[in-house]
């Protein structure tokens, strides 16, 4: 399924978005006590960083480590889902 930010506002209101990283929406979360959040794809980031921004694989996990996953802007903070790793 592929969102919008229409979809965004109706089912997460106030969820945080980080630009230019629509693409690697892959849901919604909530959880009981918190707002709805949007989960990202760590796999789909690094490809976008790397085919965007030029960057390689080790400079975009970094990027992503210091720059993406260090980010706290509030409770409804995005979220993020790493698939490739699971044994």
């Amino acid at each position: 399924m592929t969102f919008n930010n229409y979809d965004i506002d109706e089912l997460a209101e106030g969820a945080i978005l980080l630009d230019g990283l629509e693409d690697a929406i892959i849901g919604i979360t909530e959880e009981f006590g918190i707002g709805r959040r949007v989960l990202y794809s760590k796999e789909k980031i690094i490809t976008i960083l790397c085919e965007r921004d030029g960057m390689t694989k080790e400079e975009s996990e970094e990027f992503y480590d210091f720059n993406i996953l260090g980010l706290y802007a509030g409770e409804q903070n995005a979220i993020f889902l790493i698939t490739n790793n699971i044994n």
